[in-house]
């Protein structure tokens, strides 16, 4: 097999958590197969008291593998960091980009790196969901110092292209997340997190914030009858007084919220659990919840914003909102669960071949393709 020039990889990595950490890990596991691959994270993302959640860490995680060279908010750690990265010395520098926050710090590494480096990012997210004065600014400084970017979605493309349009730009999708296990016996699964063994059961899983619509969602299951049950499952980003109201205000009680981070030897018992995963989001680029779906042949239901739709057809693989209200939700909800087109998803998904083992393993090639084609048209 061709061995690859050197990475130099900055992400956020183990014993960070959450869906970006989760996609570094997997994207390194997948590079290092191919290549050489020096591996760097953070000291801190963020200030505590800028933190919305209740620890940036996996406490599962106990050993540090990676080094950690800067902290986001105290700029003279850059410097550091820097240096450190130099002295790394791979070929191609990688990081990943989800928040404009890290903007400056991303795009002073990229510009004082050696010329000769090939600078790529994975881009996640552009667009913030939450906006933030800094933003543009931020965007723009660090758009202009890459040489290429590899997005997740046709919609993140177009916002990169929209800061930098003669930007070198690779749209892959997000892979499937194998590492959370096998789908488990339904009834067993449900029995273990206390929910009815019978209902038709609706899940909304990961971290909780406006953005994600849950509260549209509790007032769309407030008008479905008692054949139906709600699981939501994820720590709480923010205040949780709003979802409580509409929890005591729910028509419909059974609902069980599991407000806490999902440790990775649980998730399997939730989407085995589950007869339809519900993404309402607001706004979206693509989801990490959608990849977990896809790995455990789980139906999910998405609105129609960003990248989120981009990889499903309606009917088919999945199914997508037509209007983002409380009662289009409950509508659509009801015709999934009274029509045949729940089974008609599942047989889509069980008929598809088996390429989840080469996923992460044919989007770190691609990755490795597109820089070799920059690397041709350095000057």
């Amino acid at each position: 097999m061709k061995k690859h020039p050197k990475i130099t990889f900055f992400s956020v990595l183990p014993p960070f958590r959450g869906g970006i950490a989760q996609f570094s890990e997997e994207l390194r596991k997948s590079l290092l197969k191919k290549t050489e691959v020096e591996s760097f994270t953070f000291q801190k993302q963020y200030p505590d008291f800028l933190f919305p959640g209740q620890s940036q860490f996996d406490e599962e995680e106990k050993t540090v593998r990676f080094e950690r060279i800067v902290s986001t908010f105290r700029p003279w750690t850059y410097f550091r960091g820097l240096k450190r990265l130099k002295k790394s010395n791979g070929t191609i520098f990688l990081t990943n980009y989800w928040m404009s926050f890290f903007g400056p710090m991303m795009g002073f590494w990229a510009r004082f790196l050696p010329r000769k480096t090939v600078k790529l990012a994975v881009v996640h997210n552009l667009v913030p969901h939450e906006k933030r004065f800094f933003d543009k600014p931020f965007n723009r400084y660090f758009i202009n110092r890459y040489d290429g970017f590899i997005v997740l979605s046709e919609a993140v493309k177009s916002d990169v292209l929209s800061i930098r349009p003669d930007a070198k730009t690779l749209v892959v999708k997000h892979p499937s997340y194998q590492q959370y296990g096998q789908r488990t016996e339904q009834s067993s699964a449900r029995e273990k997190i206390g929910i009815e063994p019978t209902k038709h059961t609706l899940l909304f899983f990961g971290l909780i914030r406006d953005y994600k619509g849950l509260d549209l969602l509790l007032k769309a299951f407030s008008e479905l009858d008692n054949n139906y049950q709600l699981v939501v499952a994820g720590e709480i980003y923010g205040d949780r007084t709003v979802y409580d109201e509409l929890i005591s205000q729910s028509k419909n009680q059974q609902i069980y919220f599991h407000d806490r981070f999902i440790p990775s030897d649980e998730v399997s018992v939730y989407f085995s659990a589950a007869d339809l995963c519900i993404l309402p989001y607001k706004s979206a680029t693509q989801s990490g919840i959608k990849a977990i779906c896809d790995a455990f042949q789980l139906p999910v239901l998405v609105s129609k914003v960003g990248g989120l739709a981009e990889e499903v057809k309606d009917g088919e693989n999945g199914f997508v909102l037509k209007e983002l209200t409380p009662n289009q939700l409950r509508i659509q909800i009801q015709e999934i669960f009274s029509s045949n087109s729940l089974l008609t998803v599942c047989k889509t998904a069980m008929n598809q071949p088996d390429l989840s083992e080469n996923e992460w393993d044919n989007f770190a090639q691609l990755l490795l393709d597109f820089s070799n084609t920059i690397t041709e048209s350095k000057p």
